[in-house]
């Protein structure tokens, strides 16, 4: 019994790693079953009986988390006051377009210098189809979503720090693996076939793998991989006899493919959240923001920057400072939802005790920074036909470089020149804003030769300098949601935490959304009690 049990749990180990070479769907459905997926978790927000009519709440800050607990605490009854810091509401949820400002510590005045119609996404970008708690909001506002492509085979690899034969090599991410998937599904064919995995597959089971492992690499009838056509044309197929059928390309060596690290940027399946197709919002991410914005904007005051906040046992007094005016005010609500980043919150005068200060203390903020690029003519369409999706490289500060996903064929386009994190991060943004349009289109015309002479104005950020966010998002060790996230989560006293920061899905809209739900309901059920 013992010995068939073992049997049978190889073979099933054996064949999910051979389904992972070539699909999605075992590993996704076993993620999914075994909780190892990180899809948010809720659909919608809480249903809770009672009114909270004459009890009062203050909300700090106007970012998703903020205006979802307005939104949701107006339906229940609630008085709302949001205080936030800046003119216009959504956090990080923002979009720069043509006039849009942005001033850094320490940094010179950005205005967005786009064409009209031409914005980039400098905050959230993309929505995978798990996070059903954004896209509530999406429906429920009638903010209308299209496809943003977030993977695309045909766009291209670039890799000048692996070494190998094909460092510094344009490649398309199809030929790459298309090769490694051919290479290797012969290599396993033949193992099969000399009778090398007898022990770990019935007789049965191999002639099964077999057939698969020969479709999916395009295996020739003697196992052997020579190249298939979804890897691409060394002459491309069209009319007439010449070049009538085109001339196949030859495919990459297997040990120029290892050698070089190009398998990196190969994987069958994609991370949980990333899936080849996710959604972004017409005309820009901060849509999302503005659909809030237009049913919560009365109860906003806006220039409204936090600077105490004191709790007692009957109710919660902010004192806020008008960052226009320099007038001084306060406001007195039953309860406060902080929604503000901890980086922010941490730097605040409070009256919280010192263990739950530590604890705020205790979560470190990513450096993020982002930069779009208008181009005068979208030669990634062009000239590379090229729609959307991501480009790799492995240049420093860099770290992909992506193509919109809208505005098909249109005259100018919006590149994400750059996404880089935490120490590449830090040293981009010491860059003024025009040196480091320079340092991304000195990288990207490695890859596009085109790039420097249809470079047309560029706008950037560095979310660890913008003064009321300082990070792009919060990074927790195992040791701080251990001791520090409980903590957290059950608030003090009236004040309690909301945002991305408050969740498993850190840097995601559906985190600040899906936190603020759980904490309004808190409030409500100790209003309610």
């Amino acid at each position: 019994m013992e010995r068939e049990l073992l049997k049978s749990v190889t073979r099933r180990d054996f064949l999910y790693r051979a389904a992972a070479v070539g699909g999605t769907g075992l590993l996704l459905n076993a993620m999914s079953a075994w909780g190892m997926g990180i899809a948010s978790t809720m659909s919608g927000p809480p249903v809770l009986s009672g009114s909270g009519k004459g009890k009062t709440v203050v909300i700090l800050g106007a970012g998703l988390a903020g205006m979802t607990a307005a939104y949701e605490l107006g339906k229940l009854g609630y008085k709302v006051q949001v205080l936030e810091a800046r003119g216009f509401a959504g956090g990080r949820c923002q979009t720069a377009r043509k006039g849009f400002e942005l001033t850094e510590l320490g940094g010179e005045t950005q205005r967005c210098a786009f064409d009209k119609g031409q914005f980039i996404n400098h905050g959230p970008w993309r929505i995978p189809l798990h996070h059903q708690s954004t896209l509530h909001y999406t429906r429920e506002f009638e903010v209308p979503l299209e496809i943003m492509v977030n993977d695309n085979d045909h766009a291209y690899v670039y890799l000048e720090n692996a070494g190998g034969p094909l460092a510094k090599k344009r490649l398309r991410a199809k030929e790459i693996k298309s090769d490694l998937r051919g290479h290797v599904d012969e290599l396993l064919a033949k193992t099969v076939q000399n009778h090398l995995l007898d022990k770990e597959l019935s007789a049965d089971d191999q002639r099964a793998l077999l057939e698969y492992l020969k479709h999916e690499g395009h295996l020739e009838e003697n196992l052997a991989y020579k190249g298939r056509t979804g890897r691409g044309f060394a002459v491309y197929p069209g009319a007439g006899l010449n070049p009538g059928p085109g001339k196949p390309s030859d495919p990459l060596g297997l040990s120029e493919l290892l050698q070089s690290g190009v398998g990196k940027v190969y994987s069958a399946v994609h991370d949980f959240p990333m899936q080849a197709t996710m959604f972004q919002p017409v005309g820009g991410m901060d849509q999302i923001a503005k659909g809030f914005e237009k049913r919560v904007g009365r109860q906003i005051r806006y220039n409204s920057a936090v600077e105490s906040i004191r709790h007692g046992e009957k109710n919660v007094t902010v004192a806020y400072k008008d960052t226009v005016t320099g007038k001084a005010g306060t406001v007195t609500a039953d309860y406060c939802l902080c929604a503000l980043p901890l980086s922010v919150l941490r730097m605040i005068d409070t009256d919280f005790s010192d263990k739950f200060k530590d604890a705020i203390k205790a979560v470190s903020y990513a450096p993020v920074g982002k930069i779009g690029l208008q181009m005068k003519r979208r030669f990634w369409e062009e000239d590379d036909h090229i729609y959307g999706g991501h480009v790799i490289t492995d240049q420093k500060g860099i770290n992909t470089i992506s193509l919109p996903s809208w505005n098909w064929q249109g005259k100018k386009g919006v590149i994400l020149g750059y996404y880089n994190y935490q120490t590449a991060a830090i040293e981009v943004s010491g860059m003024s804003p025009a040196e480091r349009a320079e340092f991304a289109i000195a990288a990207g015309e490695k890859i596009f030769p085109q790039y420097r002479e249809s470079f047309d104005s560029a706008f950037s950020v560095a979310w660890h300098r913008v003064q009321y966010n300082l990070g792009g998002w919060a990074e927790w060790t195992d040791d701080s949601r251990k001791n520090a996230y409980p903590l957290l989560l059950e608030g003090e006293g009236r004040v309690l935490l909301a945002g991305e920061h408050l969740s498993y899905l850190t840097g995601w809209q559906a985190g600040a959304i899906e936190s603020a739900w759980q904490q309004l309901a808190r409030i409500h059920e100790r209003a309610m009690a």
